[in-house]
């Protein structure tokens, strides 16, 4: 059957006879582009109704917009063995015809801006919830980034808090001592030791009398404000290797303690 066959690379549009059809299994190459194709996948019998005296022998019909003639080669021994290989293999000789490009169609240009934008927003957004959730730690780390986390807070209605990790703060000693001249009252001792390496909040002090069975017969808790002295600044928090002597004087009134317990606390308001 005759007709007409499109190279896939360039478009140029030849004539093909019955016997290039089934010669190397429809594997041909493009005489303008000089590219490998498979004859037969663009393939267009001619129609019944044309002259039977059309020259039928003509070796190509140059597509509109192919400025050249072209002729197709016969393949080279080497080009049709590769062929048979790639046939005994059940592999498409198309596809794997080593040096036959595939004409892929152009990709849709996209507006890639409003992405971007997006990813910037969300970048933004997932650093302002780190600065309010660890503004704290990054204050205590970064002391020169504090006044712009305090204007950040003030903006959301939050404050920058003094770090309170009690594990690097502790009771170093105490002692309770009662007062020879007055029986209702003694005197709680304590030091107190901050062993961050960065300022932390006062702890609070809660003081526990005990009787003689270790029961409780008293508790009280000490904020900040009732056992520091004017020399001290609750804003600024116990320095950084630092001890702080804490010197409270109880009335206890009819009590009679034998011994007592004194542990740190913090109210984690934040």
């Amino acid at each position: 059957m005759h007709g007409t066959t499109v190279c896939p690379h360039c478009n140029t549009r030849f004539k093909i006879a019955p016997e290039q059809l089934e010669a190397h299994h429809g594997m041909v190459r493009c005489g303008h582009c000089m590219k490998a194709f498979d004859i037969r996948l663009n393939f267009a019998p001619d129609q019944l109704d044309l002259p039977l005296d059309l020259q039928l022998d003509l070796p190509v019909l140059d597509a509109p917009d192919a400025p050249h003639v072209a002729v197709l080669h016969p393949l080279t021994l080497a080009e049709q063995v590769s062929i048979e290989q790639q046939n005994n293999t059940g592999e498409s000789s198309h596809r794997s015809w080593p040096w036959a490009t595939e004409e892929s169609e152009p990709p849709t240009k996209h507006r890639s801006w409003p992405w971007l934008v997006g990813i910037v927003l969300l970048a933004a957004g997932l650093l302002m919830q780190s600065a309010y959730f660890f503004r704290t730690d990054l204050a205590a780390q970064l002391p020169d980034l504090k006044p712009a986390l305090s204007g950040y807070c003030q903006i959301l209605n939050c404050r920058v808090p003094l770090p309170q990790h009690t594990d690097l703060i502790g009771i170093e000693s105490s002692e309770l001592q009662a007062d020879p001249g007055h029986d209702d009252q003694i005197t709680l001792n304590a030091l107190v030791r901050n062993r961050a390496a960065y300022a932390q909040g006062f702890p609070n002090l809660e003081l526990t009398l005990t009787d003689s069975q270790d029961k409780p017969v008293a508790r009280r808790m000490f904020i900040p404000a009732d056992y520091l002295p004017e020399t001290e600044s609750e804003a600024l928090g116990l320095s950084p290797n630092r001890e702080l002597s804490v010197k409270l004087h109880l009335n206890i009134g009819d009590l009679k303690p034998s011994g007592y317990r004194l542990v740190l606390l913090y109210q984690n308001s934040y």
